[in-house]
């Protein structure tokens, strides 16, 4: 069976195991084809061989992205499997991880090997610094950590957690987590500039893909901001 799941033209998604103090959140890594054919790895999970064989089917890795402050863990084994490509990511994860050399810095203007093809905003005021991303061509917006949406789980331990935060069968942000966002006046604009694209599907990090009323849906679930 294949790892990739194809979401859209060019587009496609891996979901991984990850565990954070005992709760099964998962986590899922965006792939897209550029438009020149090169490949752009958004939140890299780790690399089994038969992932690793399914990329390189697909193309040539170009760009390795941290979308924020927490989704580098496996930057390094990516960075070391494709030692051509970019390393990209917040300014501030350049001091959090020394040991990985970045060549390109997120903001809100894309970088020219992929300005074609995505479009970006990096959500100002939280410090989670994420940036995220819309594909125009498909509709798709791609993001790590904006909101979860988690209908269930099979883990109790992982229910009562999702109930007790209030996400369980909703699209939402983890009232604990929000705590991360310290200007949120300054963080809203930035979403208003997210919900303008003409998005038609969602992808997160964690919880189940929005793939249907997915804008009205995320415009929801940020509705506390």
């Amino acid at each position: 069976m294949t790892q990739l799941r194809a979401l859209a033209d060019n587009i496609w998604t891996v979901s991984s195991n990850h565990t954070m103090l005992g709760i099964h959140l998962g986590s899922r890594m965006t792939v897209v084809r550029l438009s020149g054919g090169r490949l752009w790895l958004h939140s890299p999970i780790a690399l089994s061989p038969q992932l690793r064989a399914e990329l390189d089917a697909l193309g040539q890795v170009a760009h390795i992205v941290c979308p924020n402050m927490f989704h580098h863990v496996y930057a390094g084994e990516a960075g070391a499997a494709y030692p051509q490509a970019k390393l990209h990511g917040p300014q501030g994860l350049r001091r959090k991880r020394k040991d990985l050399t970045f060549t390109g810095e997120l903001t809100d203007l894309p970088d020219p090997g992929w300005a074609s093809d995505l479009a970006q905003v990096s959500v100002r005021g939280c410090l989670l610094a994420e940036t995220v991303f819309f594909h125009g061509a498909s509709g798709t917006l791609i993001s790590a950590d904006l909101v979860e949406n988690f209908k269930t789980s099979a883990h109790w331990p992982t229910r009562l957690y999702l109930t007790l935060t209030g996400l369980h069968g909703k699209t939402t942000w983890s009232p604990l987590l929000r705590l991360l966002y310290r200007d949120r006046l300054r963080a809203r604009a930035c979403v208003e500039r997210i919900l303008a694209w003409p998005i038609e599907r969602v992808v997160l990090a964690h919880g189940d893909l929005l793939l249907s009323d997915a804008r009205a849906r995320l415009a929801k679930g940020l509705a506390w901001l």
